[in-house]
């Protein structure tokens, strides 16, 4: 019986092992993608100049969909922020998503509201609206006030009153810079045709000194949870989504700064509203659709355009953030699972969704495993050396070379980190998040695949 288990154990610990090295040998094919997709763009950039863009005719207007629900804090420093964005023609659509507080009151004395009879084409279903107003010292600011429907409801309620053909969608709690807009619609103009989304780079404005809705100085936050998440947004976005972007495999689009074509988002039916992962789960749908019209397509990541967001400062906030990401992430792909090495979704369903499925959905949970493993072996004294030597070297100094190399692509690409002190302490987090907080989040991301099974749904 004894030799049984060991067997056993050598077997479940080499297949961990394997996936280890083939997830990490994944991750530094898509990093070294990122560095050529960051070399072609900074070329192609050179030859453009923004101010050129400003005046093209035939440059599409947006509207800026912005969702709120208890903001009071923010609401107008974001409006602000979204009201002096330079772009020749959008609006702002404000969807009050059932505030409890002084949002809405923040709102109106700010910007001067004005309750409207406006007519709009109900097109998506909605929780009801209960009135809509304009502003009398802002004609691009729109208010929608609405009974609480969550996020994708609030989105929806957006989609139905647009004007315009090109939305972007935000969260009401980030800041974009100025000229994100026009950096964002360059693939738009590129290829009008095929183009129905982009996203940019969602950047952490924890730490940093913010004026009139805009970031100025950028710092290192003194928070260490937030100083974690910075390294991990690097990795997600500069190493992870620009090298999908290259292999035309991207499935995510940030909720907190997305653009989108609005017909083709109406006809997938805009977002689905049983999902907390509603970002990730639009562009699922609007793939998995283009592919059944066999319309040519593109979805694209911009490394350029900055939304700052601020990141949560506490265990309990980033455990709460990290739960729903990844419920949200398992809910769109078991919703689409019969894309699954489907080779009638191309490129989608026989790279991106199995990507998607076999190293994002599941990873954390075999990662788990691993380090349970691991630690049984040792308690019962099974452990030997040459297995012990692996795993670390598969489990931390890999993600560490990794965290190491997503920090010189952020060098490599923008440098928003000037002080020399700020990039020590970068280089200092992207080594120790190995040895705590990833596995931390590894708990957090299994215990949300067991939260989903016994029906959890709410935020």
């Amino acid at each position: 019986m004894n030799e049984i288990i060991s067997a056993f154990f050598n077997i479940i610990s080499l297949l961990i092992l394997i996936y280890f090295f083939f997830i990490n040998s994944i991750y530094f094919t898509l990093i070294m993608l990122s560095i050529i997709g960051i070399s072609r763009y900074r070329n192609l950039t050179s030859y453009v100049k923004l101010k050129e863009l400003f005046h093209l005719p035939f440059i599409k207007p947006i509207s800026i969909l912005a969702p709120a629900h208890n903001e009071e804090n923010i609401i107008v420093e974001s409006i602000n922020s979204l009201l002096a964005i330079e772009y020749p023609r959008f609006e702002i659509i404000v969807i009050n998503d059932g505030s409890t507080d002084s949002t809405l009151k923040k709102l109106n004395s700010a910007f001067n509201l004005t309750e409207t009879n406006k007519v709009f084409r109900k097109t998506i279903d909605t929780m009801p609206i209960k009135k809509i107003c304009v502003s009398k010292t802002h004609p691009k600011l729109t208010v929608i006030d609405k009974e609480q429907g969550q996020k994708a409801d609030a989105l929806n309620a957006g989609l139905n009153i647009a004007r315009y053909p090109l939305f972007c969608a935000i969260d009401c709690d980030s800041l974009l810079e100025k000229d994100s807009l026009l950096k964002l619609v360059k693939p738009f103009l590129e290829e009008p045709d095929k183009t129905v989304a982009a996203g940019g780079i969602v950047r952490l404005s924890n730490g940093c000194e913010i004026k009139s809705g805009q970031v100025k100085n950028i710092r290192m936050p003194q928070n260490w949870v937030a100083r974690f998440q910075i390294i991990e947004y690097f990795r997600a976005f500069l190493g992870g989504r620009l090298g999908l972007n290259m292999l035309k495999s991207l499935l995510i689009i940030s909720g907190a700064f997305g653009l989108f074509r609005k017909d083709v988002a109406l006809k997938c039916g805009g977002y689905r509203t049983n999902t907390v992962g509603e970002d990730m789960d639009l562009i699922v749908r609007i793939k998995k659709y283009l592919h059944e019209q066999k319309k040519p397509h593109k979805i694209s990541f911009i490394p350029d355009p900055v939304c700052w967001t601020k990141a949560p400062e506490t265990i309990r906030g980033l455990s709460s953030q990290r739960n729903r990401w990844h419920r949200g992430l398992v809910e769109t792909l078991t919703y689409s699972f019969k894309m699954f090495f489907n080779p009638r979704y191309g490129i989608t369903g026989m790279i991106a969704v199995p990507f998607y499925v076999i190293f994002e959905m599941c990873g954390p949970l075999i990662e788990f495993l691993g380090y349970v493993l691991f630690a049984a072996l040792i308690v019962l004294g099974r452990a030997n050396y040459p297995f012990a030597i692996l795993f670390f070297v598969a489990a931390v100094v890999l993600g560490i070379v990794l965290s190491i190399m997503a920090l010189l692509l952020e060098e490599f690409s923008q440098q928003r980190y000037p002080r020399l002190k700020d990039v020590f302490i970068i280089t200092f987090v992207s080594v120790a998040e190995n040895f705590i907080y990833r596995q931390f989040l590894s708990l957090v991301r299994t215990k949300a695949i067991f939260d989903l099974a016994k029906g959890k749904t709410e935020w």
